[in-house]
């Protein structure tokens, strides 16, 4: 098992363009900017890794991008919220639940920073102007659904809609988390992909996340599915990978639902294009199945869920490459 990490200073690391990816932003030009970009540096070591197999069995990928839990003390003294609090927004465990498929032979892409502090499963710059001090770049996408419900790049609120933040934060604050981040994170999954896209003629990208067992929506709440797939209703993989998850996935007892309420997010829109041979589809995964939502801790059943997905992971990659290949649409 090999790990490459930005920061990290392991193998298969080039330190130059590391360094590169950390100060290329304008906003670090003055001594309070390079200051917390050192600080955070040192605090997210590396922000992210990519865990690679001893030997690669197939063409497929697991991201784990919303499981991170360091947060930056600056971040903690600016929010308003308690740690606990906050962590209610991570999708906790879900790197370590996929971390047997490393050695099935696929790698593992995992962050290290939390989605409450940079969410890399938007777009880089969905960002809320009543959030800031300062005036946002005229590209800024500010009125999608998810800023609007507060759940943009740089989130404003966690968990039931609590607010993050008891006053506006710079600008250059969020513009730099983008850089540092948000940007260096999508080139390195973008690489991995393009690499086993050209080793195999295809690749496949199983995006895992996790979600609240219930909804909170009360007595008559509907209990929710164990397991969510989402493909951007049939667009973003070929039938045969849904269908396989599906399929395997109610062999070993699981409830599942595809679409419903979560039909994938950025990475599943824009890294899927079946045409191409490049496949993604969202694992939403409940959270009532492998932990205690109220302690935060792992549950008895943990390892029972972990195993099933290491079975998940090597009838995926069963599915006959002739079916994940790109093709011509018929018109052609």
């Amino acid at each position: 098992m090999k790990r490459r990490g930005l920061g990290s200073g392991g193998p298969g690391v080039d330190n130059a363009s590391r360094l590169a990816g950390w100060a290329g932003s304008i906003f670090w030009k003055t001594f309070e900017n390079a200051r917390s970009m050192s600080q955070l540096q040192d605090e997210l070591d590396p922000p992210f890794e990519v865990i690679e197999p001893a030997e690669r069995s197939g063409p497929l990928i697991f991201n784990s991008p919303h499981s991170g839990c360091v947060y930056p003390r600056e971040f903690l003294a600016a929010s308003r919220l308690d740690l606990p609090t906050l962590r209610r927004s991570e999708d906790c465990f879900v790197d370590a639940l996929v971390m047997g498929v490393v050695e099935r032979g696929f790698p593992l892409m995992r962050a290290h920073f939390p989605r409450c502090y940079i969410d890399v499963n938007r777009e880089p710059y969905e960002l809320d102007p009543r959030m800031f001090d300062g005036r946002l770049p005229s590209f800024a996408n500010t009125r999608s659904m998810r800023v609007a419900g507060g759940l943009g790049t740089v989130a404003r609120v966690v968990g039931d809609a609590q607010e993050i933040y008891d006053r506006r934060i710079p600008v250059n604050d969020a513009l730099r988390r983008i850089e540092s981040l948000y940007k260096p994170y999508h080139r390195t999954l973008r690489r991995l992909f393009t690499r086993v896209h050209r080793e195999h003629g295809a690749a496949t990208l199983i995006d895992c996340h996790s979600m609240p067992s219930s909804t909170g929506g009360g007595r008559d709440e509907r209990p929710r599915a164990d397991v969510v797939l989402g493909d951007r209703y049939g667009t973003s993989c070929a039938p045969a990978v849904s269908e396989t998850i599906e399929t395997t996935l109610r062999s070993l007892g699981y409830v599942v639902s595809r679409n419903k309420p979560y039909a994938g997010g950025f990475i599943t829109e824009h890294y899927g294009n079946a045409s191409a041979g490049l496949h993604t589809i969202q694992l939403e995964l409940n959270r009532g199945l492998y932990m205690d939502e109220r302690r935060l801790e792992r549950s008895p059943d943990f390892s029972r869920l972990a195993g099933h997905l290491e079975v998940l992971a090597e009838r995926i990659a069963a599915i006959p490459i002739e079916e994940l290949r790109p093709y011509r649409a018929a018109a052609e």
